[in-house]
C-alpha cells in the first residue's frame, strides 16, 4: 500500500514562503537540505507527518508560470469560521467562507487564500469525508 508523504511546489523566496506556511497552517522546517543549485525545505506540523516541500531554485527572479493544470492542495481544520478570521487577522487574505449542500445537507464548509507564489489552498472544516 502506498503513502502519501508530501506534495513540493517551486518558490522564489524561501523565507517569506516559510513565513507564510507558518503562520497559515503552523508548518515549521522539519529538514532543509542546501545544494549548488536549488534548496529543499521539508515543511510539517505535529498535525501529521504529510510534508510541503519548498524548492528554492537558486538565481530564479521571475515568478513560476502556475499554468491551468493545478488545482489546490488542501488542509483541514475543526472550525472554518475562526481559522477564516485568524487568517484574516494575520494579513493572509482568505476569500469568504462557502459551503456546499447535496439534498439539504452539509457536503463541505471551506475558504480558500493564495499563497506568495500564486497556488491556491482550500481550508476546510473537519466534516464528513474530509477529516
Amino acid at each position: 500500500m502506498a503513502k502519501a508523504i508530501h506534495m513540493m511546489i517551486r518558490v522564489r523566496d524561501e523565507e517569506r514562503s516559510v513565513s507564510y506556511y507558518n503562520k497559515a497552517f503552523g508548518l515549521e522546517i522539519a529538514d532543509r537540505y542546501d545544494f549548488e543549485t536549488f534548496t529543499l525545505v521539508y515543511l510539517r506540523n505535529e498535525e501529521t507527518d504529510f510534508e510541503v516541500e519548498l524548492t528554492v531554485n537558486k538565481g530564479r527572479e521571475e515568478p513560476y508560470a502556475l499554468g491551468d493544470g493545478y488545482g489546490h492542495v488542501a488542509f483541514c481544520v475543526d472550525d472554518v469560521a475562526s481559522e477564516h478570521a485568524r487568517f484574516a487577522a494575520e494579513g493572509l487574505q482568505p476569500e469568504d467562507v462557502k459551503e456546499f449542500n447535496i439534498e439539504g445537507e452539509l457536503f463541505a464548509r471551506f475558504f480558500f487564500v493564495t499563497d506568495p507564489d500564486g497556488y491556491r489552498i482550500e481550508i476546510l472544516e473537519r466534516h464528513g469525508r474530509f477529516r
